[in-house]
């Protein structure tokens, strides 16, 4: 009898997305970061069964340029809400043109661009002066209001790339630059592009039409995003949705694998890296294409 209800358990866990830790893979992935010359943070989740793992996983760690599928969201809301459109004309100006990833620091000004494209360039190219436009449509404080409302703590956006923060800027921003986050918080809002989950914390319908068209923009912007030199490296052929993020001393990347059996979620963080140099085969980016590999293999 009690071997039959703790089957019976397990059965509703895994049918009912409950978390249940994988022990063995956590040990897995204990020992191929254990000599690691840097700091890790690691959350994955199996969509279908709720089995997930966690190295440090919610230690506030850089975001890099992974705050950017904050930015995304709010914009899925604000079409929603009926406050902005694809079709938006967005005009860039030189105080938005900054250096780093992307193509529009090198465009002649003035330029119009769509909402849409400045949104598709911030994640497929991780462009940055897409990204500060994007942020001037929305609003920095209205994104940092929707981090809230979505119940993540220790998430924050702080300020425009590369450009200074302005007003009430909370004290550690100096310790994470761009924006902070953890490992979990960042595997939850990942979540929520591969749900199409809009809602409010703790509201468990299931998308309207209109909510998964504008989730299918989204996850099609994620699905070409261009750097595939971490998480996607060694999983062959899988549809992989993600976003990276890199500093010279981090490296970040937040993916939904389209596994055999459903989704899987891995966000990881790199940071304090001793490997510092910007090339597709670092240490840092190798090691977490190898914790991917070995959590899909893990649940394949």
């Amino acid at each position: 009898m009690r071997r039959f209800f703790a089957v019976l358990i397990m059965f509703v866990a895994s049918q009912s997305g409950i978390s249940r830790a994988d022990d063995n893979l956590q040990a897995q992935l204990r020992t191929l970061t254990a000599h690691y010359a840097g700091n890790v943070a690691l959350y994955a989740v199996d969509m279908k069964t709720g089995r997930e793992v966690g190295l440090n996983s919610d230690v506030p760690v850089p975001t890099a340029s992974t705050i950017k599928l904050a930015i995304l969201f709010e914009a899925l809301k604000a079409i929603e809400a009926g406050d902005a459109r694809w079709d938006d004309a967005l005009m860039l100006t030189p105080e938005n043109q900054v250096e780093g990833s992307g193509v529009l620091n090198l465009f002649d000004t003035p330029l119009v661009v769509t909402f849409k494209d400045a949104l598709t360039m911030m994640i497929v190219q991780s462009d940055n002066t897409a990204t500060n436009m994007a942020i001037d449509h929305l609003g920095l404080a209205r994104i940092d209001e929707r981090i809230k409302w979505l119940g993540l703590n220790d998430t924050w956006l702080y300020k425009k790339v590369f450009k200074p923060p302005t007003g009430d800027v909370p004290a550690d921003q100096p310790k994470f630059g761009l924006g902070k986050t953890t490992g979990r918080e960042m595997g939850e809002l990942m979540r929520r592009f591969a749900n199409c989950n809009l809602n409010e914390p703790g509201d468990t319908a299931p998308p309207t039409p209109e909510q998964q068209k504008l989730c299918d923009t989204a996850l099609a912007m994620l699905k070409n995003q261009s750097d595939r030199g971490g998480i996607p490296r060694y999983l062959g052929s899988l549809t992989i949705a993600n976003k990276t993020g890199a500093l010279d001393a981090s490296r970040n990347d937040v993916a939904i694998v389209y596994a055999a059996h459903g989704p899987i979620i891995i966000s990881a963080f790199t940071y304090n890296n001793k490997d510092q140099s910007w090339t597709v085969d670092n240490s840092p980016q190798i090691l977490i294409a190898k914790m991917a590999k070995t959590i899909v293999d893990a649940w394949k």
